[in-house]
């Protein structure tokens, strides 16, 4: 990937598409005051150079059905690089795992999972901590309610600039 250079207008498509990725070009551009060929062209530029990894569709867990999110924290034995990188590698394929944090101090690991029900969280804490010697202890926080969730990066947005947060927070 290669280094750009990112101006206001840059950080607010960036900021726009966080909240929607699939506004149109045309839309972009209008909104930010922009041809449609400058805004195409900017959002491939920051696309390459790695500002935008993926964009994905966050499907509503209503509709999915329940859900038990899990928080879980790890502790290891050993907590040398080749055995923090071993465990990272052994549960980060995990398709339950949907987030995995180093962290420090505390335990070494904090994970996010989703599983369909207990035994689904029983499958995962077998398949994950109870066959790995390393495993020292395993703390499990279920969720009862979620009151937020986003995947928004707070970006260092000019405050003359238009913000693109204010208009969606009022509808």
């Amino acid at each position: 990937m290669k280094s750009i250079d990112i101006d206001q207008i840059d950080l607010q498509l960036l900021d726009a598409l966080q909240q929607d990725a699939s506004q149109s070009n045309q839309s972009l551009a209008e909104r930010f005051n922009i041809s449609a060929p400058t805004c195409l062209r900017r959002v491939r530029r920051l696309r390459e150079a790695g500002w935008i990894e993926r964009e994905v569709a966050i499907l509503s867990t209503e509709r999915v059905g329940a859900l038990l999110t899990a928080v879980i924290e790890v502790s290891l034995d050993r907590q040398d690089a080749a055995a923090l990188d071993a465990f990272e590698a052994r549960v980060t394929p995990d398709d339950a795992v949907q987030q995995c944090y180093r962290v420090s101090p505390g335990p070494d690991f904090v994970l996010i999972a989703t599983v369909r029900d207990m035994p689904g969280y029983q499958a995962l804490a077998q398949r994950l901590f109870t066959i790995d010697a390393n495993v020292r202890n395993v703390k499990a926080f279920f969720s009862l309610k979620r009151a937020k969730f986003t995947s928004r990066v707070p970006l260092p947005i000019s405050p003359l600039a238009p913000s693109s947060g204010a208009a969606s927070s009022r509808s």
